[in-house]
């Protein structure tokens, strides 16, 4: 429910919940002292009530207050008329109501048009009842009080709730001023990684297509920028995913997936950038091991997690990858022996405040790895913890839901 509507609720429930206790008891004394005409209305009153908390708790708010509306007006008028018990202030508060919850301003003026009204009516005496038995002088007393001091009390609410609207506004306007710094941020460091490689493709290309770069050593400089083009695809795709993730582009569909299986692809992705750096890598994760979670999201964490614990690894260190599944929740950790983390620096390594970071042989990212891995692991229902320090190396620990194992379809 929106912001507003839900506050109008609130003060709808305000109107009806309070006062079923006290037409209860009035309704008993009203009968005791045979008033039972009033009695009556006293019942009806709270069974009016009682319905519009019904029609709320179903979710029919506009019936709940139309219904509470009406009914009110009504009942409060025809009491008010036959026993002059003061209960018309309590169409002045119907009337404020009234126009704090709605906005069609037909509606407005006709429910303010009859229920003033019916207030000029009563004070007026514009029709003349006399009752058997009327109400005592201390209880119009009370009414009158009680209606004027809810007055009050809804001008109260309504205004504390302009500010928390005007409150909330302004925490949002902030959000998204940093958001924006943020962004610009970000695209600039990857317009800068996009323009490196590109560049030096381009002029390669055009050097090799003039003749003036050797045939012989174009292989040596061929996989030079391949390194590049690949790191700098790494980046896009991280780019396209957060960005359709910030356009609601992406929908979480889990499924129960093999976690060994998505270990294996991307442990295969960074096989040449393993053997360039000479390390040792040791995969410990059970062929049991099954998440549910949202495949291709799981499969991006795993490798921006794998990327980084390459990039930061020093030549012949060793990169640990295992898995346990306890108690329905799967634990997947990467350890590095890598350059290590400032304890200062990881409190914003999920934030884009996080500076890219040069890896142990000058690979650059662009900062954005790790916060698409914390929102995808977040929309997974799972967590994403970080243990480190300078030159002892890294451990990111993922927790996601356990999922089942399913059968191996095996094609025929």
């Amino acid at each position: 429910m929106p912001f507003i509507e839900a506050r109008r609720t609130r003060l709808l429930n305000l109107l009806t919940v309070p006062w079923i206790p006290g037409l209860v008891f009035f309704a008993i004394t009203n009968f005791i002292q045979e008033r039972y005409l009033l009695s009556f209305f006293n019942c009806l009153n709270v069974a009016c009530s009682v319905g519009t908390v019904i029609l709320t708790w179903k979710q029919r708010y506009l019936s709940a207050r139309l219904f509470i509306i009406i009914s009110s007006i009504i009942i409060y008028t025809i009491t008010a008329l036959i026993y002059r018990n003061g209960v018309e202030y309590f169409l002045l508060n119907i009337l404020i109501v009234t126009v704090l919850v709605y906005d069609d301003k037909w509606l407005i003026m006709s429910l303010s048009f009859v229920m003033i009204a019916s207030f000029l009516a009563v004070r007026f005496s514009w029709i003349d009842f006399i009752p058997e038995r009327p109400v005592p002088h201390d209880r119009i007393i009370f009414n009158v009080a009680w209606g004027l001091s809810f007055i009050i009390m809804a001008l109260s609410y309504f205004k504390r709730v302009h500010d928390d609207y005007e409150e909330e506004k302004e925490v949002q306007r902030q959000a998204l001023v940093a958001l924006n710094r943020d962004k610009e941020k970000l695209f600039s460091i990857i317009a800068h990684d996009i323009r490196g490689p590109l560049a030096t493709l381009e002029m390669l290309l055009d050097m090799f297509r003039k003749g003036e770069y050797p045939e012989a050593d174009m292989k040596d400089a061929a996989d030079e920028l391949y390194k590049k083009v690949n790191r700098l695809a790494g980046t896009m795709d991280n780019m396209l995913r957060w960005s359709m993730g910030q356009m609601k582009g992406i929908r979480v569909k889990p499924v129960h997936a093999s976690l060994a299986t998505l270990s294996e692809e991307i442990v295969a992705l960074f096989e040449n950038a393993i053997r360039e750096k000479e390390i040792h890598l040791r995969v410990d994760v059970p062929a049991d091991c099954w998440v549910y979670a949202d495949r291709d999201q799981v499969s991006v964490i795993l490798r921006n997690l794998l990327s980084n614990a390459v990039k930061f690894s020093y030549p012949g260190g060793e990169i640990r990858m295992s898995a346990i599944n306890v108690e329905g929740q799967v634990t997947f950790r990467v350890h590095d022996q890598g350059t290590g983390i400032a304890p200062e620096k990881i409190p914003q390594l999920f934030t884009f405040k996080s500076a890219p970071g040069y890896g142990t042989k000058g690979e650059r990212g662009s900062g954005l790895g790790l916060l698409l891995c914390q929102e995808f692991t977040a929309q997974n229902k799972g967590q994403l913890n970080v243990q480190s320090a300078p030159s002892q190396g890294t451990q990111f620990t993922l927790l996601l839901p356990a999922g089942k194992p399913q059968p191996v379809k095996i094609d025929s």
